[in-house]
């Protein structure tokens, strides 16, 4: 069953985690107990309704003060796709949490309180989600019925969204606009009666009809070799392949490919998957490979297509979500893990601070502190393959690893080199 993954922002109250519990209790996901439990607090605190937060919102603070903090990823399935849902908190200072939740997500959804409209929050979620070449955004414009269900309201708070949109550097994202009731349920899961004006799909009917060329941005084929399989067995005496996930597009039996860093030329020869042979391995499938050639391949290799080779290089430049509560400083040395390859690095050059809330940029920065984001120039003690983010969001990401306390300390999306 194909899986989608969903990253969710919004503004402190903008009722995110009452969303996912509604989508959660409408599509049968709620377990007995759970909902039990969901039913016996929503009376205990007085309320004449179901309080669906309390469906995702796990930590005794986040049910307590109502609000969001940590990721929390909520699945639940129809009968056509399996979701997984990242639950963000909405809060400036966990921009960083935002990133983390968005990074592995193909879809996202951002709410709106219609009483607020767009606020400086709504560009930061935004603009995040640009960041990260989310290619599907779904705008919920929530709490309508707070606002008497409101068309003229609505369509204010569509035309200030648009606007912001004209801000983004990446055009090839597809807006839905959705007015919703979280709590009444309204354009949730089923279409609502309170709003005949509106003629859109539901949230959840959006979601279902996305397909791969919805989600998935167009990319060249990068197979980074996991493990070498050698079973030196009786029946497979011989056999040497390669085990890995394919990326960014498909590989096929016969396909000349180079094997990086080596630039080793050979063709593909057989696909597996588990016992079974296939022609071609699509984007996002787990399969071994093996080539005609019998040529040294090790874990951390990359296999491409001849003809579509990454940037090989030393150094690049990428936007940097800072982590940690220890500044990023020029000078200062961390572990760039890029795929599954770990290389020492060295922070060049700070260029910039990015302001997530499209205000521009701060080029008098000496260092990063938490949930900041900047361009950083990087050298490294070995070249590494990649490309830039924007064509590739796999082989143009990678994470910072603190040498001292292998804390990971920083999310990077490569730019140029």
């Amino acid at each position: 069953m194909e899986v989608l993954k969903i990253a969710t922002a919004g503004s402190v109250d903008d009722g995110k985690s009452t969303l996912i519990g509604r989508i959660l209790y409408d599509t049968k996901s709620l377990t007995d107990d759970k909902l039990e439990a969901i039913e016996k607090t929503s009376k205990q605190k007085g309320y004449d309704y179901l309080d669906f937060s309390l469906a995702t919102d796990g930590l005794v603070a986040e049910r307590e003060q109502g609000i969001t903090i940590d990721v929390a990823h909520i699945y639940f399935s129809t009968a056509t796709k399996s979701y997984i849902i990242a639950d963000t908190p909405g809060h400036v200072e966990y921009t960083r949490n935002m990133v983390t939740g968005a990074s592995t997500s193909q879809a996202a959804i951002i709410l709106i309180d219609a009483r607020k409209g767009v606020i400086e929050q709504t560009n930061r979620h935004f603009f995040i989600n640009n960041l990260l070449r989310i290619k599907e955004v779904v705008v919920a414009i929530n709490k309508m019925d707070l606002v008497d269900y409101s068309e003229e309201k609505y369509n204010a708070i569509k035309a200030d969204f648009e606007a912001l949109m004209s801000k983004r550097d990446y055009q090839n994202q597809k807006i839905t606009f959705v007015p919703v009731s979280a709590l009444k349920g309204d354009n949730v899961v089923r279409k609502s009666e309170n709003m005949p004006w509106y003629d859109g799909p539901s949230i959840l009917d959006r979601l279902e009809a996305l397909g791969k060329q919805d989600i998935f941005n167009v990319g060249t084929p990068r197979f980074p070799v996991q493990f070498v399989i050698r079973p030196k067995t009786d029946e497979f005496h011989d056999f040497r392949g390669y085990a890995g996930k394919v990326y960014g597009g498909e590989l096929s039996v016969g396909d000349e490919v180079v094997v990086l860093p080596s630039q080793t030329k050979s063709k593909i020869k057989d696909i597996y998957f588990y016992d079974k042979k296939y022609q071609t391995a699509s984007r996002r499938s787990s399969v071994t490979i093996t080539l005609e050639d019998d040529i040294n391949v090790s874990r951390g290799d990359m296999i491409v297509k001849a003809g579509e080779i990454p940037t090989i290089d030393k150094q690049f430049t990428a936007q940097v979500c800072w982590m940690d509560t220890k500044e990023l400083t020029a000078g200062a040395k961390y572990i760039v893990q890029h795929g599954v390859n770990k290389v020492l690095a060295k922070v060049d050059t700070i260029h910039h601070k990015i302001n997530p809330d499209y205000s521009g940029i701060n080029e008098d920065v000496l260092g990063l502190g938490v949930n900041d984001i900047a361009s950083v120039s990087f050298k490294l003690n070995k070249p590494i393959f990649y490309d830039a983010f924007k064509n590739h969001r796999t082989n143009g990401s990678f994470i910072l690893i603190d040498t001292q306390t292998n804390n990971t300390v920083g999310a990077g999306f490569i730019s140029q080199n």
